[in-house]
């Protein structure tokens, strides 16, 4: 069996020229000039639906499994069902799976398989869209062109090499497949521990000092106290957006008097430098910063909880992860607080991040744990070697 250095070293072998061929004619290489049915009329299919319009090159229909949606319009195209999608276009057409999301329930593999179970001989992602059209539909999350891995091999090597274990290595070259050959049948089963407090990796204490970057409605913290039935510590939780904020602070509001003080929660974003900056409020785990018509205020965790000297540090901030580092140096350098990091944003992310941290403090062990299907939710561990 291959090992995790020799296929990363595989992996990174392709010319940089070749990766650029191969991502701009990938999507051609399946559809031709066929026309494109896209399957799911959510958030990424009415995207894609406007890209292609964009291209002039319209989607010709939606197939969708919700009932509720066959028969009508979205973004002004039809809507079938996918047994009736299939019937009408499966021959002809190409169907691009427009489906990506946390949490998933299953995988991309699995909705392209029922498509062609049905009938549809022509099935891709729309990631292999996203290659062809970058312009148009790239970077989205982790999916961006293939050259951009590999021209920051040494980075990706580097980061690889800090990481502690077997089997956070195998995950690490996993989702470099997903981001180079998007292949997502090689991504791992998500973890059924606690995400951000795995057991095995570092212990929790009564008196935990925890910081909550990117706290929703309050499930991480929700989840931090459940495992400590007898707190008697400090959390601090930053959520940006309006809606997510307000139901933080009404389920914060309704504890207990002992334990309501315990917790600090701020209507904020957290970055590199206090400010405002543009906001996209999406009212969910989707929010995210430097987009949409809102705006929001900025806070650096080294100003914001620099008293409260954090013993752990929670970040899932929808890309802005790297900015929130930039503004904790100080509190990392000289505190070395436990990190729970999301990596799974953007593509770079699995390699700058560690290698952003470990020069802040050189005595972080690393380890990356997934808690969802299809490339989603993956976090890295950074724990001193004391803890």
């Amino acid at each position: 069996m291959t090992g995790p250095r020799e296929e990363l070293e595989q992996l990174l072998s392709e010319p940089v020229a070749s990766a650029r061929v191969r991502a701009a004619t990938a999507f051609d290489e399946i559809a031709g000039d066929r026309p494109i049915v896209l399957f799911g009329a959510g958030g990424l299919g009415k995207r894609t639906a406007r890209g292609l319009a964009a291209l002039g090159r319209p989607a010709i229909a939606f197939a969708d499994n919700a009932e509720k949606l066959a028969g009508t319009q979205v973004e002004g195209i039809p809507v079938y069902s996918s047994v009736d999608a299939v019937a009408r276009f499966g021959k002809d057409a190409v169907f691009v799976v427009a489906v990506w999301r946390s949490p998933a329930t299953e995988r991309m593999s699995e909705r392209i398989g029922r498509l062609r179970s049905l009938g549809a001989q022509r099935v891709t992602s729309f990631a292999t869209l996203g290659w062809s059209y970058p312009d148009r539909f790239l970077p989205y999350y982790a999916i961006d062109l293939p050259h951009r891995v590999l021209e920051a091999r040494d980075d990706v090597v580097r980061a690889f090499d800090l990481l502690a274990d077997e089997r956070s290595r195998r995950e690490y070259v996993a989702h470099l497949r997903l981001r180079l050959l998007l292949d997502f049948d090689r991504l791992s089963e998500p973890e059924t521990e606690p995400e951000y407090f795995a057991p095995d990796l570092y212990p929790l204490s009564d008196d935990e000092r925890f910081v909550d970057c990117g706290a929703f409605d309050g499930d991480t913290v929700r989840s931090f106290l459940k495992l400590l039935p007898r707190f008697a510590g400090r959390v601090h939780a930053f959520e940006p957006d309006p809606d997510s904020f307000r139901r933080l602070e009404r389920w914060r509001d309704g504890l207990p008097a002992p334990l309501r003080e315990r917790i600090d929660v701020s209507r904020a974003g957290v970055g590199a430098k206090s400010g405002r900056v543009s906001f996209n409020e999406g009212g969910g785990t989707g929010s995210s910063i430097g987009a949409g018509g809102g705006e929001i205020e900025i806070v650096p965790l080294d100003e914001a909880v620099a008293s409260m000297r954090p013993t752990l540090i929670k970040v899932d901030t929808e890309g802005y992860e790297p900015e929130v580092l930039d503004g904790a140096r100080r509190t990392i350098s000289t505190l070395a607080p436990k990190l729970a990091l999301c990596v799974y944003h953007r593509q770079d992310h699995p390699w700058r991040i560690p290698l952003m941290t470990h020069a802040l403090h050189g005595s972080y062990r690393f380890t990356l744990r997934s808690y969802c299907l299809d490339g989603w939710d993956l976090v890295l561990y950074a724990v001193p070697e004391k803890s």
